[in-house]
């Protein structure tokens, strides 16, 4: 069903329970779709299987010996710099 933003505000409450139990409501703004307003069940389902943020990170290349010995290193300087 399409909502125009006004009437999506002051009815919000039935925005979200048309969408928890008939499906996606889209809100329009002068007539152009806008926005979409999903239950959690449907969120969960389009979200399913998408990598994370941290499934990127750590997909990413790895790091070489050099790099990690330089990290290290700039850990331990900075640990001894602070004073308790």
């Amino acid at each position: 069903m399409d909502w125009q933003l006004q009437d999506a505000k002051n009815q919000f409450s039935k925005v979200v329970q048309k969408a928890r139990f008939e499906g996606p409501q889209e809100i329009t703004v002068r007539g152009e779709r806008t926005a979409v307003v999903l239950s959690a069940k449907d969120y969960d389902a389009l979200r399913a299987g998408q990598p994370t943020l941290v499934d990127d990170l750590l997909a990413g290349p790895p790091w070489d010996d050099a790099f990690t010995d330089a990290v290290d290193a700039r850990a331990k300087v900075s640990s001894r710099d602070v004073a308790f």
